[in-house]
């Protein structure tokens, strides 16, 4: 039987990953040979991994992201926007438990 499903193989890690990667290991004051102690991982690994020139198997990835304090989720796409919005607001400090809709504390409600 015919598998619809075609294999991807990727020749470079997408660039919003890595450059996510580097952001997060630099936030933590990090320096690539800590973050591959972590993961058990040489820092030339983690160097082609930020770079992009090294795709990592998925099981690496997960320890990597795991190690910076973050995790891979599958997310709807039609909740993408949102999702995206509260990684946003945590990174500029703007989080909390605030509605999405919410006004600005500055903002009296008028539309004048």
């Amino acid at each position: 039987m015919k598998s619809h499903i075609r294999p991807i193989r990727m020749d470079r890690l997408p660039e919003a990953i890595s450059r996510e990667l580097k952001a997060a290991r630099l936030r933590r004051g990090w320096s690539q040979a800590e973050v591959g102690k972590q993961a058990g991982l040489p820092q030339t690994h983690i160097s082609g991994i930020e770079t992009g020139r090294i795709v990592p198997r998925f099981d690496t990835l997960l320890d990597l992201v795991r190690v910076l304090g973050m995790d891979l989720v599958l997310v709807p796409q039609y909740l993408v926007p949102a999702v995206n919005a509260l990684v946003r607001d945590s990174h500029t400090g703007k989080a909390g438990e605030r509605p999405l809709y919410a006004v600005d504390d500055d903002d009296d409600g008028d539309a004048s």
